[in-house]
């Protein structure tokens, strides 16, 4: 699709949540808080021409590769949140995003995501083939305290569980979508950290793509203030996962 003619560098959008969304509790899952995030980036990529479909032409996508999320308080069902979005920087296969999300004009959640082009015939990350000098860059306006990382993976995870990936783990990229693998990871903690609203901020790391029928292990480490995951196939990490608690 060509530029919209209402493209702004800084992108907002409103969403109401509903109760498919919510946890027992009436208040947004983070599985979908994590939707609602990259559907708004999304969204603000159709505007600026490098949507999934412009980028098809040239058998390319957005992957997403690193995700730190931190969160003041989480939205409940009925509540109308405004996010708002824009680049932190774009080069060759590379971009880093901000999402900030707000309720009742209040900071609630702060976001920083790194993208990667990747070409899905090929399999492999390559420099973008749209043009992108149309959008402006704001490194200087953080989102987040903390910026993502990689994660420093402990050596004495214990295993949990041990999946093979179905048909409902993909995404239109033919992978195992980054959502999916937090969900597998919060089925496995204590429900009340989830019910009480405990965690303070995650980080994701995506290391390598995940397909169908592939045969996966869950594993973690637990410590007084923080909860790690990996899932690993054949003895290497495809995900890492920190959750921080509060």
């Amino acid at each position: 699709m060509p530029i919209s003619n209402e493209f702004t560098s800084i992108f907002s959008k409103n969403w109401e949540i509903n109760f498919t969304q919510c946890n027992p509790n009436g208040f947004l899952k983070y599985t979908e808080l994590c939707n609602l995030i990259q559907l708004t980036a999304a969204a603000h990529s159709e505007m600026g021409g490098i949507s999934f479909s412009d980028m098809q032409e040239f058998n390319q996508a957005w992957v997403l590769s690193r995700m730190r999320v931190e969160i003041t308080e989480l939205p409940k069902w009925k509540d109308v949140i405004k996010i708002n979005t824009w680049i932190y920087s774009i080069e060759n296969s590379r971009s880093v995003r901000a999402i900030e999300v707000q309720l009742n004009e209040k900071k609630i959640i702060g976001c920083e995501t790194f993208w990667v082009v990747f070409n899905t015939k090929i399999r492999r990350p390559e420099e973008l083939k749209l043009p992108i000098s149309h959008f402006e860059l704001f490194p200087e306006s953080k989102a987040t305290e903390i910026g993502f990382s990689k994660i420093t993976i402990s050596d004495s995870l214990d295993k949990i569980n041990e999946k093979e990936v179905v048909i409902s783990d993909l995404d239109i990229v033919n992978h195992v979508n980054n959502v999916k693998y937090l969900e597998w990871c919060l089925d496995y903690i204590n429900p009340e950290i989830i019910l009480n609203q405990q965690i303070d901020s995650f980080e994701m790391n995506f290391l390598k793509e995940l397909s169908l029928k592939d045969l996966v292990q869950i594993n973690t480490r637990i410590s007084s203030n923080k909860i790690q995951f990996t899932v690993t196939k054949e003895n290497f990490t495809n995900f890492a996962l920190d959750i921080n608690l509060k």
